[in-house]
């Protein structure tokens, strides 16, 4: 999931201020904490309390949508209602304020959410942590299950560095764990040092590169095409 924060009210706010009605769409998608029709109700309350209190009124629509990165989903949710409003606040990740710029290009849309990380929720321990980066050439099947790349504050790929003590990270001042710590006490624990010890060469930070993109139907080589009967 993606883990969110939200932005403090009084910079939506001033993104927001030039307009006089806006929809607040909330997103059912992965983002953590949930950030769906409740909140975004209390969003735009808030948004028409700042500016009341300047003596504007504000006129807005709180709704939510299923995914917000998913085109057609938040087209076929959205497009009913734009051409009712000035502009669109969004309680997605940035994956969500970046389609919704993309599929109405003719009304602007402002972020409530600052994007943090990928990452999981320990509800035992109340807070989520960042288990991976999306770096493209995932390294879990030979690290115990551990990201070196969302673990280590320097993104060593081949064991810790002269900088760990005693487990422990100096990034931080020694109070989170070394990721290539736990990945080999974890391997040592299942008898396999062995995938510890494996070259691994450098890592292709092309994949990592920004734009990324992903076919998601692979077109089909010239040689796989299959040949056309000849007319006879």
């Amino acid at each position: 999931m993606i883990i969110t924060k939200q932005k403090d009210i009084e910079e939506i706010y001033e993104m927001t201020k030039p307009y006089s009605k806006i929809l607040v769409a909330g997103c059912d998608g992965c983002c953590q904490p949930p950030r769906s029709i409740n909140e975004a109700k209390v969003l735009a309350q808030m948004l028409e309390l700042k500016a009341r209190s300047e003596g504007r009124d504000l006129k807005w629509k709180a709704i939510t949508v299923l995914r917000q990165c998913d085109d057609r989903i938040a087209a076929t949710t959205l497009r009913p209602f734009i051409e009712e409003y000035d502009a669109i606040v969004s309680l997605a990740c940035g994956l969500g304020v970046g389609m919704l710029n993309r599929i109405f290009p003719t009304i602007l849309t402002f972020p409530a959410q600052n994007s943090m990380f990928g990452g999981a929720e320990n509800n035992g321990e109340n807070y989520f942590v960042e288990y991976c980066e999306t770096c493209g050439d995932c390294l879990l099947g030979v690290t115990g299950g551990i990201c070196p790349m969302a673990g280590c504050a320097k993104n060593l790929s081949n064991g810790p560095c002269g900088g760990q003590v005693e487990g422990k990270c100096e990034v931080g001042g020694y109070i989170h764990d070394c990721a290539w710590v736990k990945i080999w006490e974890r391997l040592k624990k299942f008898n396999r040092l062995d995938l510890f010890t494996i070259y691994r060469p450098p890592r292709n930070y092309y994949l990592w590169s920004s734009p990324r993109y992903i076919h998601i139907y692979e077109p089909i080589s010239n040689e796989e095409e299959p040949k056309k009967e000849e007319k006879i």
